[in-house]
């Protein structure tokens, strides 16, 4: 049997259609109905869909008595606040085309994108990075004032055109941008009972930023567009104490946000909860274990990429067999492709690869001629290497390329290898992830030079062009570093050494 799906396909995404229209229709329909709040230990500040839908739609009329005309894209510098979403929405309601960035950026990558995407307007918090660009600027006071503005009519077309656009690393070795359609918020309907469990009565609790495409996808658009409760923490508050104080009934996190709430090694009494969600970096089956022992709750994790969002996933109705991501969900078309681009046997290794008729799927990469999908024929090739099993599950096993991950963000080795390689006394530089022990992973930097070179120079180096989440966590002179007969770097070397003699 060939490894690759043939599912019944999700029903067409309606049109004509608009994202945000589409994401606040429950809420329209219970506007009294809690849609947002954001937690703190002290308290909560709490958004009912009826003001959320205010905000969004005031947004959206206020950027287009802005000069903006449907289609511009709008640049967003904001930062880990509720003006984040709201101005997501309201520009695609608009039919804007926003463009989250991480404020983490450095001026000179946040001046690349900007170069890339050509936006109308850059909407910027105080003291985050701006690009050097001709766009006009709009703070967050300009922003909230346009909360109590007449509502916007939804902007509706063709769910094939763009709605946002966001950066992912490109294995080349720099940022690439992508396109997604309208339609994209309508496959995230397999999620729905393919990895959360989501009902309209839910409570989820996402321990991620407001401007993270995880925390906007899973812990904001799939809650509201079902008319479930959104939970956001402040910043640094104390998790297990919130998903207690407020009912959390689903919590979603990165792997390393458990491994801390599990640090102590207590029972956490979470009563509400029904299970956790993971999603960004592989859940080492340690931290599953021992999170089910300290709740009684299981995690259900999954496994995607900006691309097309996440498509792989175990769920409540459909766990994962034991060392397998889980299965394709209901209506996505996937197979596992070798060499020669065609799917291989079950049981067989290969690429993972997403067929082109997906929902989910980017338009393309952002290119001088608009968005460009690679397909090897009718398929997306992902890069992730795995094993389709004879039930269908997948076997995750690791990466086609040299990517790296940071706590979530797939980082190119090549983009930190550039910025770093005029490092004064640095001959070579080569960059990988590596273990420090079980479950947890950092950034490397290995380099030659006459000497070893202090870090604090070479952390600083780093801070001024690169963002945080991308800059090596620890650096080590070598002697020279590994390479093929044919002069090619082995990174995979380099990790093996590192390892072995860790």
């Amino acid at each position: 049997m060939r490894a690759l799906t043939d599912p019944d396909p999700l029903p067409a995404c309606p049109a004509p259609f608009n994202m945000a229209a589409y994401v606040l229709a429950a809420g329209r329909a219970a506007p009294d109905r809690s849609a947002l709040q954001i937690l703190r230990a002290s308290g909560a500040e709490r958004w009912s869909y009826a003001r959320l839908i205010a905000a969004v739609r005031g947004t959206g009329t206020g950027l287009l008595r802005a000069g903006l005309q449907p289609g511009d894209r709008v640049l967003m510098r904001l930062g880990n606040t509720v003006d984040f979403p709201l101005a997501y929405l309201g520009a695609i309601a608009a039919g804007l085309v926003p463009v989250p960035s991480s404020t983490q950026l450095t001026g000179r990558e946040i001046t690349a994108i900007a170069q890339e995407v050509t936006p109308a307007l850059v909407l910027a918090a105080e003291g985050v990075a701006l690009p050097d660009h001709p766009a006009p600027v709009l703070d967050v006071a300009a922003l909230r004032a346009m909360h109590d503005l007449p509502p916007c009519d939804w902007q509706m077309g063709d769910p094939d055109r763009p709605a946002y656009i966001i950066y992912t690393s490109g294995s080349g070795g720099s940022p690439r941008a992508v396109v997604h359609a309208h339609r994209a918020i309508w496959a995230r309907r397999m999620m729905w009972g393919g990895w959360y469990g989501l009902t309209p009565e839910d409570r989820m609790l996402h321990a991620g930023a407001f401007n993270w495409s995880y925390t906007l996808g899973t812990g904001l658009m799939d809650p509201w567009a079902i008319g479930a409760t959104a939970l956001i923490p402040a910043p640094d508050a104390p998790l297990a104490l919130l998903l207690k104080r407020f009912d959390a009934t689903l919590f979603a996190a990165v792997p390393g946000v458990y491994r801390q709430m599990l640090k102590a090694g207590a029972k956490l009494d979470l009563p509400r909860l029904r299970h956790g969600l993971s999603a960004g970096e592989k859940l080492p089956d340690a931290t599953r274990d021992a999170w089910r022992n300290a709740t009684g709750c299981e995690i259900y994790e999954a496994l995607g990429m900006s691309e097309c969002s996440t498509f792989i996933s175990s769920a409540p109705g459909r766990p994962a067999p034991p060392g397998s991501a889980g299965y394709p969900q209901d209506g996505r078309r996937v197979a596992v492709l070798g060499s020669d681009g065609t799917p291989v046997v079950r049981g067989q290794d290969g690429v993972l690869a997403v067929h082109r008729s997906d929902p989910g799927l980017m338009l393309g990469y952002l290119g001088a001629g608009g968005a460009e999908l690679p397909l090897s024929g009718e398929w997306f090739a992902t890069g992730d290497r795995v094993r389709m099993e004879d039930d269908g599950a997948i076997t995750y096993l690791g990466r086609d390329d040299d990517m790296m991950n940071a706590g979530g963000f797939r980082v190119s080795p090549i983009e930190v290898e550039r910025a770093l390689a005029d490092i004064p006394g640095v001959s070579d530089i080569a960059c990988t992830e590596v273990s420090l022990r079980p479950g947890v992973s950092v950034i490397a930097a290995f380099y030659t030079a006459e000497a070893p070179l202090a870090e604090e120079g070479l952390m600083a180096h780093a801070a001024e062009r690169l963002a945080r989440y991308k800059q090596p966590r620890l650096y080590r002179h070598c002697e020279a570093l590994p390479r093929s007969a044919n002069g090619k770097l082995s990174r995979r070397a380099l990790r093996a050494d590192f390892e072995g003699a860790a």
